[in-house]
């Protein structure tokens, strides 16, 4: 395993708007104003759905190319995601996630008792803790990831939660419910991402798409769209990317360059840096020696 390889923690938190974003993470919004993190505005691709969005997050394909069109395509991606890249790199990878990221990356379709949870080193998710059910609470959705961060010690981390969702397909993206479900999330970053950021992580945190005030996604009203993105870490987006949309498409390949890895053939490469691959270390730097000679 590559020890001295960067790791990354990526947050999806489902459905939150930017617009929610930037008035109710307080604790974000706190580190933004001290310089600690950068926001971005993010125009997601369509359709606004979350199976579809999922695998443009992870992969930087559009639609129109992974085939993973709506909500109800049950099947493996065919892409090469995020997870496929870092494991090929000899990345540790991990996961706790809804059950549709398992049915694109690990297993489909997803059987609730035996794929809850998932260990094999040879899936693009080596380490998985994939819930079911909506409502399960954000609370236990980081639990699960701090459990795996602890015990199998991932490079590339992927946290994604349901309950801002949930709450806005119930009460609508402008309701109190959706509010609250904003400022709990709040309180669990506030929590975990000191944590995280004392000892060297880059850490993203998103969305795939926002929420109307019907309760709705899928279209391109920019309620439905506009998600933020924070980063701790390297600053690696100008600043003229903090005023405009920024593609999401670019978030893929932007996962592989905090990670030291090259993106995909498929994953767009404007507006990022190179990626400059890891120095070798001691025994690869032998046999390098003894390759030469």
């Amino acid at each position: 395993m590559t020890e001295t390889a960067n790791k990354l923690i990526v947050v999806v938190l489902d459905g939150l708007r930017y617009d929610a974003a930037r008035k109710y993470l307080g604790y974000m919004e706190h580190l933004v104003e001290q310089g600690q993190l950068s926001c971005y505005k993010v125009q997601s691709e369509l359709p606004s759905l979350s199976r579809p969005l999922y695998e443009v997050l992870l992969t930087g394909t559009p639609v129109s190319r992974n085939g993973i069109t709506a909500n109800h395509i049950v099947r493996l991606s065919r892409e090469q995601s995020v997870f496929h890249l870092a494991v090929a790199a000899n990345l540790r990878t991990a996961a706790a996630a809804y059950h549709w990221v398992s049915e694109l990356y690990s297993s489909a379709p997803f059987h609730p008792v035996a794929d809850r949870h998932q260990h094999n080193v040879l899936k693009p998710i080596q380490h998985g803790s994939f819930y079911f059910e909506d409502h399960y609470p954000d609370s236990h959705v980081f639990a699960d990831a701090e459990y795996l961060r602890a015990a199998y010690d991932p490079h590339f981390l992927y946290i994604h939660t349901m309950n801002i969702d949930d709450a806005g397909h119930r009460h609508g993206g402008e309701s109190k419910e959706y509010e609250m479900a904003v400022r709990r999330v709040d309180g669990l970053l506030a929590t975990l991402l000191p944590q995280w950021m004392e000892q060297g992580y880059t850490v993203l945190v998103t969305a795939d798409h926002g929420m109307n005030a019907n309760g709705c996604h899928g279209g391109v009203t920019p309620a439905e769209r506009h998600v933020p993105l924070y980063a701790f870490g390297e600053k690696v987006l100008s600043p003229e990317q903090e005023i405009q949309a920024l593609p999401q498409l670019r978030l893929a390949p932007l996962m592989c360059y905090c990670l030291g890895i090259q993106p995909s053939a498929a994953m767009t490469k404007e507006g990022l840096p190179p990626v400059v691959p890891p120095a070798p270390q001691p025994q690869e730097e032998a046999s390098a020696l003894q390759q030469q000679r």
